[in-house]
């Protein structure tokens, strides 16, 4: 029963679609019924027609056509009809709550999941449910019909009844023996299937860097490990299966000859009738029929059921925990933003805060410089929920961030990172992902503000242009100034640029520091810096050393009075001079 927990949710999707289910289940399960008076008719037409009663072989025959015609061409098709738009309804349910749940995990699982990994479960794994389910109540009813017919044969001849029992209980045996052993190879199958994937994502998006890099041979090199251990992998599930369908078809060979052997013997001594043996011609073949069903289920339901488990890991949380937002919000919101003894560390490595504290004013332009590695760009994580502290808390105007709702989080922070990422959408469906109902004026007005318009307009479809994968169609400079404006879209009250001018030129950057100060008037305003030239005329400096705040104050205050930001601008300054 354990293995049944991991159709739960295929069952509680399943409920809305009970009246159709049933309804399925009845037509199908008549298709069922109707394969046992298959073999009566055409025993009880080749027993009239042994002694010679030709008008009721006729009406036998007429009967047997009407009913397969009725079965065959009427209730199954429409049978298998309605269960494939169950399954397509449950498969694109399971599809949308999967890749839901993937948006909700935290960031700090994605540090340890790859991409490729999540990709195939979301849409390899759900879709694979898409051809299963069929099967699944096929056998069901199969199963059901079979019993029936059992009883029938036990009716008729016990010896038979009890022959067809010993070879089922035997197939049952093999099947509980080979099942873990292909499942387990399923699984490690699929492990290796995420790393080609993940591989392929990687590669396809940094083709560029490849080139460049010349690393083509190399990664090469890494997907034909990975190919050279899919192949063994599979040659590994082919043999266990061969070997599994061998023992299989052998003893269905013995047990149909040990039956017809056996008909024989009692119709010999009278112990049977003419109709039951033709009948039994048929019914033996349904068995086999039958274990090529359970055959072709097994080797399905063992995909179907590692797919399933590996869709669970996320639905379920038993990898990964979900984001917690709470239910508060803030009215008039002010913008001050304070740390109080936050500490935090990234998977496997050392804390990089540690009882942090800081007060962030609004209507300033405050900035925070430091040393790689020291935890700057990890306090915009923390502000954005990107990731949460071990211990400590953020409040916005002395409101504990956990406890705000994340619409109401999202849209008043907002960030503009080092390196943005730009959908493969349109430009203005990039503005509209902020907000559906922004008309073009309004987006106008905020690429002019990042002197960004005059380009769009240059370009032949303007705001329509598809900018490609990670607007892999713009400079680096131009991807940053999309995604400032994107951002401002928002309207946010507190507003954290990470190094967000970095790749612009200095006539773009000094458009950018305009649009800032501008800013400044309504907002709260946090740049991490590294150019220390383009904070210098921040209202607050703060530099931040092994997780700490040493020093505040003006950029000509830290020059006197702090070593650690004198050194830094030194050194950026020599290396202009250079």
């Amino acid at each position: 029963m354990k293995s049944l927990t991991e159709f739960k949710y295929v069952w509680e999707f399943l409920k809305k679609e009970k009246k159709k289910l049933l309804f399925a289940s009845i037509l199908i399960f008549i298709g069922e019924l109707s394969e046992i008076f298959t073999g009566f008719l055409n025993g009880s037409a080749v027993n009239a027609i042994s002694t010679l009663k030709v008008k009721e072989a006729i009406i036998f025959l007429g009967i047997y056509l009407i009913m397969r015609l009725v079965v065959d061409s009427l209730i199954l098709p429409k049978s298998y009809r309605m269960l494939q738009e169950i399954e397509n309804v449950i498969s694109r349910k399971l599809g949308y709550f999967t890749y839901k749940k993937a948006l909700d995990l935290p960031a700090y699982d994605y540090e340890k999941l790859s991409s490729g990994e999540v990709i195939n479960r979301i849409v390899d794994d759900t879709d694979t449910l898409s051809y299963t389910f069929e099967q699944l109540l096929e056998m069901f009813t199969s199963l059901v019909g079979s019993l029936i017919l059992i009883i029938h044969i036990f009716l008729n001849s016990w010896i038979i009844g009890f022959e067809i029992i010993i070879f089922l209980i035997i197939i049952v045996f093999l099947i509980k023996k080979y099942n873990p052993i292909l499942k387990q190879i399923k699984k490690e199958i699929k492990k290796e299937n995420d790393k080609y994937t993940s591989l392929i994502t990687e590669s396809i998006r940094g083709v560029r860097e490849i080139k460049t890099l010349g690393i083509k041979n190399s990664l090469l090199s890494d997907i034909k490990k990975i190919i050279r251990n899919l192949f063994n992998k599979n040659k590994e599930e082919i043999d266990e299966r061969v070997e599994f369908e061998v023992i299989t078809k052998t003893l269905k060979t013995i047990l149909e000859c040990g039956v017809f052997f056996t008909c024989i013997i009692l119709l010999f001594y009278g112990k049977t009738t003419l109709t039951f043996f033709v009948a039994m011609t048929y019914y033996i073949y349904r068995y086999m029929w039958l274990i090529e069903n359970i055959n072709s289920f097994t080797k399905t339901y063992q995909s179907v059921s590692n797919f399933l488990e590996r869709v669970n890991e996320i639905l379920e949380n038993k990898l990964y925990k979900d984001e917690y937002f709470g239910n508060n919000t803030i009215k008039d919101v002010k913008g001050v933003i304070e740390f109080k003894d936050v500490t935090f560390g990234y998977p496997n490595e050392k804390k990089i805060l540690e009882n942090f504290n800081l007060k962030l004013e609004p209507n300033k332009k405050i900035a925070i410089v430091g040393k790689s590695g020291q935890g700057k760009t990890t306090l915009f994580n923390l502000l954005t929920r990107v990731f949460d502290p071990t211990s400590g808390e953020i409040l916005l105007d002395g409101v504990n961030i956990s406890s705000l709702k994340e619409d109401f989080l999202r849209k008043e922070i907002a960030i503009i990172r080092q390196e943005p990422f730009i959908f493969n959408r349109s430009i203005i469906d990039n503005f509209k992902l902020i907000n559906k109902d922004i008309d073009l004026k309004t987006i106008k007005k905020y690429t002019k503000l990042v002197y960004l318009d005059d380009y769009i307009m240059s370009l032949p479809n303007n705001y329509d242009t598809l900018i490609g994968e990670g607007g892999v169609n713009l400079s680096g400079g131009q991807k940053q100034r999309l995604s400032i404006a994107r951002a401002l879209a928002k309207e946010s009250k507190a507003i954290l640029f990470d190094e967000a001018t970095s790749a612009l030129d200095n006539s773009s950057q000094e458009y950018i520091k305009k649009a800032i100060d501008n800013l400044v008037k309504d907002h709260t305003v946090i740049i991490v810096a590294h150019r220390l030239s383009t904070i210098i005329d921040a209202d607050i400096i703060y530099v931040v050393n092994e997780g700490k705040i040493v020093a505040s104050g003006t950029h000509k205050e830290l020059l006197k009075y702090s070593t650690i930001y004198k050194n830094l601008y030194e050194m950026e300054d020599l290396d202009i001079s250079n």
